[in-house]
């Protein structure tokens, strides 16, 4: 399902961002990607997501090598992944509830159909009261837990998530990380990459490590 042989990535002419970076998932793996600032976590997720191509090396994802890949294939394979970037990415426009059912309205569901479940899922995120309000009006925690719902409400294929508790309390840490653990239980295979030793602790997933962009272990 994810495949990374010697991957590197560099930006221009730059140094490497990524050097020589190679692992492996099935469908249904849990990983953690950890490592200090700076060492190319939020790069290599970019990388997965499709936002950029290695410079050298083989990313595969769905059993095709992404560098391959027409730009018209793109987006039908990225409605496969759910994604949580750092800057959460809501559309501005929109309100929470909007937000979150985007993936749903994108696969050509109606409101009918999918408002039982955006609601239930607000709910567990914390953000049902907020359900009608636009992004300006919320937090960084509260975008963040708008920013995972959509990322999970479609039930993808594979999740990726940079920091996804980072601006969270440690019970709401926890009740997040639930919510990605039932999700790999359904079949989705699920990589984050966080800062948070204590949260990786409370799973049974791979834990990899980044140094100035080499993979430097791979861990139970």
């Amino acid at each position: 399902m994810i495949e990374l042989r010697g991957a590197s990535l560099r930006y221009g002419d730059g140094p490497e961002i990524l050097k020589h970076v190679s692992f492996k998932m099935e469908q249904g793996d849990m990983r953690f990607l950890t490592g200090p600032s700076g060492a190319g976590k939020s790069s290599l997720l970019r990388m997965l997501f499709m936002a950029l191509k290695p410079s050298q090396g083989l990313v595969s994802l769905f059993d095709r090598d992404i560098a391959q890949l027409p730009a018209w294939e793109l987006p039908l394979l990225r409605r496969r992944i759910g994604v949580v970037f750092q800057d959460f990415r809501l559309l501005d426009h929109l309100t929470t509830f909007e937000n979150v059912a985007l993936p749903l309205r994108v696969i050509g569901q109606r409101p009918d159909q999918y408002r039982k479940d955006v609601m239930d899922l607000l709910d567990w995120v914390g953000l049902k009261s907020q359900a009608h309000a636009k992004p300006e009006t919320l937090s960084g925690g509260e975008k963040q837990r708008a920013a995972i719902a959509r990322a999970v409400v479609s039930k993808p294929e594979i999740l990726l998530a940079d920091e996804p508790t980072g601006n969270v309390d440690p019970v709401l840490a926890k009740r997040l990380l639930h919510l990605f653990v039932e999700l790999n239980r359904l079949g989705t295979t699920v990589f984050l990459a966080t800062h948070d030793l204590s949260l990786i602790k409370q799973t049974s997933g791979v834990l990899l490590r980044l140094e100035h962009g080499t993979l430097k272990s791979e861990a139970a």
